[in-house]
């Protein structure tokens, strides 16, 4: 089966503010190929209002409505969502495809160092700028001198793979040092061993209210000021006779279809054919045909059972949010569950610093590690709020804001 390069992601832009903009995926199928599509939309900051899925088991059909941003790279866009279809030859134009011999290997993780004078709304600033530069964050460590100066530590990989170059290392510094100005004392980029963002096997600094599941699921959301957070799930195996039929309807929130996705890609479940709506009254309905690995119905009442019970989880809790004291210091913990794959969630470092700018929130140290809760891994993020002015804010209000901007409630 052949198609031409440019239509294996075709993107045609709304003419009206506020309509969808149309993406359509025609590529080789692979399982999970749905969570890596829903992943980058997540990133470039788009919500996704209608999806239409097709697929022989082969060859995929997608086709994404979504709402975009006026400052929205449609083109890069469309770069990165071609970089994630399953490899193809070509010949005179024409795409073929090509099966996958090996896994693709591990990027290079880069150490970014750099050292400048404290402000509010600093570290949300520079990260804004290594989102743009298109810098996955792995882990920072931040901490902040007594005498107002701040270290920051990150540990990025690049998109773009061009990271080892003095070019992209210059630009980096260059768009930094454009946004920080004079603040900006040093900046240092080098290359690190990957052992440095390996998982952490011991949670005992984490609070229940991380690592407990059944605490967890029984946060009363209306105290973020949520809206309900209802899921329902049904399960039909007589609709069809190679496919069981998954039916959901909850309340959405931003990243609710990669949420969904990473889960089914995570139990090796292949999408036939789907579709997902949105309402005016922000409810989402959801019909999936999915099978099993072998090609079979999830025929098995414990399998359907353990299913139903992780799509809930991922769909009423996709991430945890805690504040704790520390002594006399306030920690925040936000953390959400890394895909097997290795992947985890887009823009949370950004939501939390953003949450805490617009509350003039200052930070005093911050960190990104993986940690195992459970029988899964986990990015955790930890806050350590900086209350030093005499300003502090209301605990529940900090809660509220980073829990409704990380959810898209904002």
């Amino acid at each position: 089966m052949g198609i031409l390069y440019d239509d294996v992601v075709m993107i045609r832009q709304s003419e009206k503010e506020g309509e969808p903009s149309l993406i359509t995926v025609n590529c080789p199928d692979k399982t999970g190929l749905g969570c890596d599509l829903c992943r980058l939309i997540l990133f470039f900051g788009l919500s996704i209002v209608r999806v239409d899925v097709s697929t022989d088991g082969k060859w995929c059909y997608i086709v994404f409505w979504v709402i975009g941003k006026p400052n929205t790279r449609w083109g890069l866009l469309k770069k990165r969502l071609m970089g994630v279809c399953p490899s193809c030859s070509s010949a005179s134009g024409i795409l073929f495809y090509r099966s996958e011999l090996q896994p693709p290997k591990p990027p290079d993780v880069f150490l970014l160092k750099f050292c400048c004078r404290d402000r509010r709304g600093l570290l949300h600033d520079v990260t804004v700028v290594l989102c743009e530069l298109e810098l996955t964050i792995k882990r920072v460590k931040v901490s902040t001198t007594p005498d107002g100066r701040v270290m920051d530590l990150f540990f990025i990989t690049d998109t773009r793979e061009q990271m080892h170059t003095k070019r992209r290392q210059d630009d980096t510094h260059d768009y930094l040092q454009e946004v920080l100005g004079d603040a900006m004392i040093s900046c240092d980029i080098e290359m690190v061993g990957p052992e440095i963002t390996a998982c952490s096997q011991g949670p005992s600094f984490l609070p229940p209210a991380i690592t407990d599941d059944k605490l967890n699921s029984d946060i009363d959301e209306r105290q973020r000021g949520s809206p309900p957070s209802s899921v329902t799930i049904d399960m039909d195996n007589s609709l069809s006779p190679s496919h069981t039929l998954v039916q959901i309807v909850c309340q959405d929130h931003k990243g609710l279809l990669y949420d969904l996705m990473r889960t089914l890609k995570d139990y090796n479940i292949q999408i036939s054919y789907g579709r997902f709506t949105t309402k005016q009254t922000r409810k989402c309905e959801l019909d999936l045909f999915i099978m099993q690995a072998d090609g079979k119905k999830i025929v098995d009442p414990n399998k359907q059972d353990a299913l139903c019970s992780r799509i809930r989880r991922a769909l009423v809790h996709p991430l945890r949010v805690s504040l704790v004291s520390r002594g006399p210091d306030t920690e925040l913990l936000v953390a959400n569950p890394v895909e097997l794959s290795g992947m985890g969630r887009p823009l949370v470092f950004h939501d939390i610093t953003l949450a805490l700018k617009m509350l003039n929130t200052g930070i005093f140290l911050a960190e990104i590690g993986r940690h195992m809760i459970g029988d899964r891994e986990w990015e955790v993020y930890r806050v350590l709020l900086d209350e030093s002015d005499g300003s502090s804010v209301p605990r529940h209000r900090i809660e509220e804001a980073v829990w409704k901007m990380l959810m898209g409630w904002e």
